[in-house]
């Protein structure tokens, strides 16, 4: 990175390169709540999100990428029209931030991210490292708590994405060997720290070779249709009800649902019924991991994915055979679609003595299946590690 950095920018002393960083994230159960005001839980891994830079004067943004082509330069009084290539992540950052400071400085960089795009909140750790960067040259100081506020907001409002704060969280508060427990209603979290008889365990990635955009896919559709769940249940049960973009389902009690499930349209009652089942599987894999039961804790994560196939209706025909592919793999305790689930990757909780023999023998019966996947696929083997920081 520092000598693709020099090379771009020839004439910058070494000494003043800045570097900010922020993990990737998977969330082992807890899918698609988040944005209901869910429980879920999060590991940072220890592949993530690189961003090289130096201070601007006059508000330029002068960007390259080592993963997607072209070159990102404006100054930031000029955003002008949302760009559809990656440099709309840097605007962004710069409309969060701009919401509350004023910005003078800009960055001259160089980002990178260390695994394939899809399913690791990969655009939140982008998000992050920008803010990052542009709050240290402006010289403002984030806590923990406005950082993952700014990177949601960024993502929300100028992104489009109906999402929760399940990314930022996680690639902010997670630590090395615990597993982050977050109320993302009111976003209160505690750390569990791994237990002395938890059993050494992987982090696998299973790429599937597809790539997806969320606002191309079905995400935003089925957060609405959440919306419109509760608010329908709340009217059957007489209960009052606000406008349907501030209903969640964590509002509406189990039995409430119970009661009237079957009133509702059938992919309404779909989405509802996974976000219950899905609250309790959340407390249950907490309690799981904190009694180091990890055989456990896999079996909840395949019962997430199964309901995220099933209830969720999310996944494709290669990641549904990913799933099914884990399922059946000795030395898998437990895994499921990582992120929203529409193309991107899997992940697993796996036996590292059966390292080998895991990534052989999904590698071998998945490209069987889709062998024009060749070369695209690929598998990445990671560990907890701790949130986003600048390395000094």
């Amino acid at each position: 990175m520092r000598k693709t950095f020099q090379t771009l920018f020839p004439d910058t002393d070494e000494s003043i390169i800045r570097h900010a960083y922020s993990p990737y994230r998977i969330c082992p159960v807890g899918a698609h709540v988040d944005h209901q005001h869910g429980h879920v839980t999060g590991f940072a891994l220890d592949h993530g999100v690189d961003l090289y830079y130096i201070p601007t004067k006059n508000g330029i943004i002068n960007l390259f990428s080592r993963d997607f082509e072209g070159q990102v330069l404006f100054t930031m009084d000029d955003l002008g029209e949302k760009p559809t290539t990656w440099g709309r992540y840097v605007k962004a950052a710069i409309y969060s931030l701009s919401k509350n400071y004023e910005l003078e400085n800009g960055i001259q960089g160089l980002i990178s991210g260390s695994l394939p795009v899809g399913g690791l909140s990969s655009s939140a750790a982008v998000l992050l490292c920008y803010i990052m960067a542009l709050a240290d040259v402006n010289h403002i100081s984030l806590s923990e708590k406005e950082l993952i506020q700014a990177a949601f907001e960024a993502e929300k409002e100028y992104i489009g994405l109906n999402l929760g704060t399940l990314d930022h969280s996680c690639e902010v508060l997670c630590r090395k060997d615990n597993l982050l427990y977050l109320d993302t209603r009111d976003n209160s979290y505690k750390l569990i720290p791994s237990p002395e008889n938890m059993p050494e365990f992987d982090l696998f990635i299973f790429f599937s070779g597809l790539t997806r955009t969320l606002i191309n896919t079905g995400y935003n559709t089925r957060t609405d249709e959440c919306k419109v769940a509760a608010f329908s249940l709340y009217a059957y049960e007489g209960l009052p009800y606000t406008v349907v973009k501030d209903m969640r389902l964590r509002m509406v009690h189990k039995t409430v649902f119970e009661k009237w499930k079957d009133k509702l349209p059938e992919p309404l009652s779909k989405r509802a019924a996974h976000f219950m089942s899905e609250h309790d599987r959340v407390d249950d894999a907490v309690r799981a991991y904190a009694e180091g039961d990890i055989a456990k804790l896999g079996k909840i994560m395949f019962e997430s994915g199964w309901s995220s196939i099933t209830q969720w209706e999310s996944g494709c025909e290669e990641t549904i055979e990913l799933y099914n592919i884990m399922k059946t793999t000795p030395g898998i305790y437990g895994g499921r679609f990582s992120g929203a689930g529409f193309k991107g990757c899997c992940i697993a909780i796996g036996d590292p003595a059966k390292r080998d023999e895991i990534t052989e023998s999904v590698s071998r019966r998945y490209l069987e299946k889709f062998p024009e996947l060749t070369g695209k696929y690929s598998v990445h083997v990671c560990k907890t590690a701790d949130g986003a920081r600048r390395i000094k």
